[in-house]
């Protein structure tokens, strides 16, 4: 660094002599010479006369050097228009004097100003409404092009719909049920912890039985077809908008809605119900294990005590909370994917805000259920 520039302050004039490579890449010991020189320059500042710089031992310098050259000298109270040039061939001067023209126009980067929180509070807010507004109005458009499938069965991509369902529903009956019959195993255990100490083990079956097919099941399950399908949709259709698949559609005159988005959003509300079924039964089937082995409830007694504990309603209302999660996910999923930018960071991005997003929605919608059907006395 020491190389790089030296400083000679003699009765009558500052000379600055600058050699090597003045270059964008060495920027950073660059500026660490020169901020050494520019304390010197402050101590030796009483009352000379200007700077002159001595560029005969330059081997290249470029813009961005020159312009970090003429700010340092900026910094110690020096006017860059008045220091001279001396030594420097054609074309490092010519560099120099170019930046030295422009520096009135070029503008410091100041760093961003904070926000308050009440700045932050309603930024937030704003973007919260603009992303829900987006999702209306995308679900408005998914609902016509439905309508549009009504109107006209013979547009809907059955293979595709096929291809969908069996992506979203058949292949993720295995984890489904594999983690409600844990979920159902736990509730199990942990109900009749409590329910022993007092000879209610019976009562185990009520309680887990109505929580499993009224709230935890439709829960669990469109949480996992949340991580597992939403975010699949938005990577499968945010790298097709990479690669230009999507424009390739729109420009045969199809609509990428109709052909992309429909057989997903149809399939994902088809198959939720079916999968909040399969759930259902797995969790049952871990509660009466755990209350065969560790409550003294048989499997008769369990599911003798299910049905006259259990309404048909109950099931029905777990069962119908299923298509309204499902079309949530799907067309959440579906607009991520569609509004990914044109950058691979950007999938990645909007697949975890999918994600998020929709679980998020799922916990609002069973809220909205609740209040609803409390309301309804049901």
């Amino acid at each position: 660094m020491a190389d790089d520039c030296r400083l000679l302050i003699e009765t009558t004039r500052w000379q600055l002599r600058l050699s090597g490579e003045w270059r964008l890449s060495r920027l950073v010991a660059l500026e660490a010479a020169l901020g050494a020189l520019a304390l010197r320059a402050r101590a030796a500042a009483g009352g000379l006369p200007a700077l002159v710089i001595d560029g005969s031992g330059l081997v290249s310098i470029d813009t961005a050097a020159a312009l970090l050259l003429l700010r340092h000298l900026e910094g110690v109270g020096l006017d860059p228009a008045r220091v001279g040039l001396e030594g420097f061939s054609g074309s490092h001067r010519r560099i120099v004097e170019l930046v030295r023209a422009r520096l009135p126009s070029i503008a410091p980067v100041t760093p961003p100003r904070g926000r308050s929180l009440l700045a932050s509070l309603g930024r937030a807010t704003v973007e919260l409404g603009r992303l829900v507004a987006d999702h209306l109005g995308f679900l408005g458009l998914v609902f016509v092009e439905i309508a549009r499938v009504l109107a006209r069965p013979s547009i809907l991509r059955s293979r595709e719909l096929f291809a969908q369902f069996r992506e979203v529903c058949v292949s993720a009956i295995p984890v489904v049920s594999l983690v409600t019959f844990l979920i159902g195993t736990i509730v199990a255990y942990l109900l009749g912890q409590q329910a022993e100490k007092y000879g209610a083990n019976i009562f185990v079956v009520d309680g887990v039985a109505l929580g499993m097919v009224r709230e935890f099941g439709p829960i669990i399950v469109a949480t996992i077809v949340a991580g597992r399908s939403g975010a699949a949709f938005t990577a499968q259709l945010g790298t097709m908008k990479l690669t230009q698949e999507i424009d390739a559609i729109r420009t045969l005159g199809l609509s990428a809605e109709q052909v992309l988005v429909v057989p997903r959003v149809l399939a994902l509300i088809l198959s939720l119900p079916l999968l909040v079924f399969v759930g259902d039964l797995a969790g049952l089937a871990g509660a009466m294990t755990v209350a065969d082995l560790m409550l003294g409830v048989t499997p008769t007694t369990f599911l003798e005590r299910m049905q006259s504990a259990l309404s048909v309603r109950h099931y029905v209302i777990g069962l119908a909370k299923a298509p309204a999660f499902a079309l949530f996910i799907a067309v959440i999923g579906c607009r991520m994917g569609l509004d990914v930018s044109r950058d691979t960071r950007a999938i990645g991005l909007n697949t975890t805000s999918t994600v998020v997003q929709c679980i998020v929605a799922v916990i609002l919608l069973d809220a909205v259920f609740a209040v609803l059907l409390q309301e309804l006395r049901l």
